[in-house]
């Protein structure tokens, strides 16, 4: 299963962390999480240095401790820095939409996919999505989101919600079955 480490770069932004396991592992994934804190300069030295597959920009949590809030310039930023990059749930309204222009087909959702239906309901329709099992909940709902995914032909990649033990082994299962060669957020726990 190709998996990713998935990492924020703390207050402030440091990508030196990234930077050093990138340099230990060649060939590593990244999927990172953007904040208003970042810099051009983190940004490339990111881009430059390490192999970033997803970028999260965690527009689905608004007023909990992970809100960026929706800032346009973070995500005309993140788009063209890594311009080939999943943009993972970007806050989609009037001033953010004109900042993804062009991009629209790497917008992929995570937060907001609880059951099938809700991968049509989004503001931009993704090509890929992060099927996450700890947020769609039973195994029927879990089945219907693949089976759309299939008779859509979207692409996918899964992760978990910090699942370990049974939970973690799962989802690398499931990864393994659907979605092998995807930026997967099922490192083993070794990684963290």
């Amino acid at each position: 299963v190709e998996f990713v480490i998935s990492t924020g770069l703390g207050d402030p932004p440091d990508p030196g962390r990234v930077l050093g396991w990138a340099e230990a592992m060649p060939g590593i994934g990244f999927k990172v999480d953007a904040t208003p804190q970042w810099t051009r300069e983190v940004a490339r030295a990111l881009a430059d240095g390490a192999e970033v597959l997803v970028v999260d920009l965690k527009g689905h949590y608004p007023g909990s401790e992970v809100d960026p809030g929706a800032d346009p310039s973070l995500y005309a930023m993140v788009a063209e820095e890594f311009p080939d990059a999943w943009l993972e749930d970007p806050r989609v309204d009037d001033r953010t939409r004109i900042a993804l222009a062009g991009a629209e087909d790497r917008v992929t959702w995570d937060a907001p996919i609880h059951a099938a239906g809700d991968i049509a309901a989004q503001a931009i329709a993704p090509r890929t999505v992060n099927v996450k099992p700890s947020r769609i909940g039973s195994l029927e709902g879990l089945f219907a989101v693949y089976d759309l995914i299939r008779d859509e032909g979207l692409g996918a990649y899964g992760g978990g919600q910090y699942e370990l033990g049974p939970g973690r082994g799962q989802i690398q299962y499931l990864a393994s079955l659907f979605h092998p060669d995807a930026p997967n957020d099922t490192s083993p726990v070794g990684y963290h």
